[in-house]
């Protein structure tokens, strides 16, 4: 009940500060894409349930059947964003918005509704983790989150079981003194674009 009560009260009380950035960039994108600035997408939350969170669009649409697609043969080489081979459909404004973290402003929705934290382990994709080991969902014992120790400790730098292994410490150690280390920490990392892409 404190996390919950600390997430609300804070995501509240921040919201003349975000809310406007949120919809400045969305008008931005909507302006830049020619369409609905707002990505929706399945994620799998606590206890393994789906839910849909919230985002801003940082890519063009995929020309249809050239969705992403991840069969992972091995977690511990797999790496979501590798520096040497860029997305091509992400926008020079969305760049910007993935380095500064402006595109998960609409994930504090989520946090609203109780689908999210803002602290914990990312929430991932359906199709990620139906090829999960038994041991990775543990993750989902707690909250997703919009931050997490992943975030802090290399993001898109680190490989799938990297951050799985950061995912599973949180797990077991978590508090809400840890909690606001971790977003302090997190603030700090995302006003020096640190492993974003």
């Amino acid at each position: 009940m404190g996390k919950r009560l600390f997430d609300v009260t804070l995501v509240l009380v921040t919201a003349p500060l975000w809310v406007p950035v949120m919809l400045l960039a969305a008008l931005l994108l909507a302006i830049d894409l020619g369409g609905n600035p707002f990505f929706l997408q399945q994620r799998i939350g606590l206890h393994g349930r789906p839910f849909t969170m919230y985002k801003l669009r940082t890519m063009r649409h995929a020309r249809p059947g050239k969705e992403d697609r991840y069969v992972i043969d091995d977690f511990r080489t797999f790496v979501f964003s590798p520096p040497d081979k860029p997305n091509p459909r992400i926008t020079r404004l969305g760049a910007f918005l993935r380095k500064t973290s402006i595109d998960e402003l609409p994930n504090l929705f989520n946090v609203l509704k109780g689908e999210m934290s803002l602290v914990g382990p990312r929430p991932e994709i359906p199709e990620i983790v139906a090829q999960y080991p038994a041991h990775y969902h543990r993750r989902h014992e707690v909250l997703p989150g919009i931050a997490g120790l992943a975030q802090l400790n290399g993001r898109s730098d680190l490989t799938y079981d990297e951050t799985i292994t950061y995912d599973l410490a949180y797990v077991d150690n978590h508090s809400l003194r840890g909690d606001i280390a971790i977003l302090l920490k997190t603030l700090l990392a995302v006003l020096k674009g640190s492993g974003a892409r």
